[in-house]
């Protein structure tokens, strides 16, 4: 087994439009949770889409630098994906998307990661979903499966459908986060209700994110934790939902939890080693959304 992470998804540029100007910056969720995982000295592999434009090579760049591994194969023919955030005067980003998503017939994997994270667009829109649901099936024995919806409602049509496409992962995962809005969005009722509806279908835990007010995490067998906010100058969320979810599978790591071998104890964690995830994946949250764009920290700014 090679210790490392693979994240499946798109990868993209985000063109963000501020009051102020506008900047083009590289990004995509799954490709902001690989970067995350890199920062935090955690080697991650990234198998996505990219063309042979200039936006490629920003995007190939901007994350080869970083330390993140570019599967062999997801550089190929067709444009690099566009995301438009708006960013509104409280920091908060709406999106607008150019995408094509889909999977070369002719990447190579590395054998056995510890874990396997997919989400966002790339578990939702086809052609290239159902591939990526084929190559987390093919891992998971030996992997942990991390997910997060990350809804897009402009590119996921009705959230009915959307639903049903997003819980077809979440009933094969061992961990989801998703964030208040999203669960709102999806399922049209109470967030907590939702999670609780979630962490019965399959996963070990499942973590929902609600902005100022932390984080709480719903798990299988029906405990209930919750890590306060931690109060910050926002200048943008944009990347805070990624850079979360790099740091709880960076946590899971470090307590020894990754692994198909780990899943019973995965299932048997105890509230003080969720705690503490979930207080260092908030901490995680604030420091990127104190500063513009999807800028992850790296464990040295964490402090510990």
């Amino acid at each position: 087994m090679t210790d490392h992470v693979l994240v499946i998804g798109e990868a993209l540029v985000d063109v963000v439009v501020r009051p102020e100007g506008t900047e083009t910056h590289p990004g995509g969720s799954p490709a902001n949770v690989a970067l995350g995982l890199a920062k935090l000295g955690r080697a991650a592999d990234l198998l996505t889409h990219l063309g042979l434009d200039p936006h490629g090579v920003l995007v190939a760049d901007h994350l080869q630098d970083a330390g993140v591994r570019l599967t062999p194969g997801s550089a190929g023919p067709g444009a690099t994906s566009v995301a438009t955030a708006s960013i509104g005067a409280d920091g908060s980003a709406t999106y607008d998307f150019a995408i094509d998503w889909h999977l070369s017939p002719g990447v190579r994997l590395r054998n056995a990661p510890l874990a396997v994270h997919t989400g966002s667009i790339a578990a939702v829109l086809e052609p290239g979903a159902s591939d990526v649901l084929k190559v987390v099936r093919a891992l998971r024995h030996g992997a942990t499966f991390t997910y997060d919806p990350n809804a897009r409602p402009t590119l996921m049509g009705e959230p009915s459908a959307a639903r049903a496409a997003t819980e077809r992962f979440v009933r094969i995962a061992d961990v989801v986060k998703a964030s208040d809005e999203d669960l709102a969005w999806l399922t049209g009722g109470d967030v907590d209700d939702a999670a609780r509806a979630w962490a019965r279908m399959g996963p070990a835990v499942v973590v929902v994110t609600r902005g100022a007010d932390g984080a709480s995490a719903y798990l299988h067998d029906g405990r209930e934790i919750h890590a306060p906010g931690v109060p910050v100058s926002v200048a943008d969320t944009v990347g805070a939902g990624d850079s979360f979810m790099s740091g709880l599978i960076d946590g899971l790591w470090t307590a020894g939890l990754l692994g198909g071998a780990q899943r019973a104890a995965l299932r048997e964690v105890d509230d003080a080693t969720v705690t503490a995830i979930l207080e260092r994946c908030v901490r995680i949250g604030a420091l990127t959304c104190s500063r513009p764009g999807a800028n992850p920290p790296t464990a040295d700014e964490l402090g510990f």
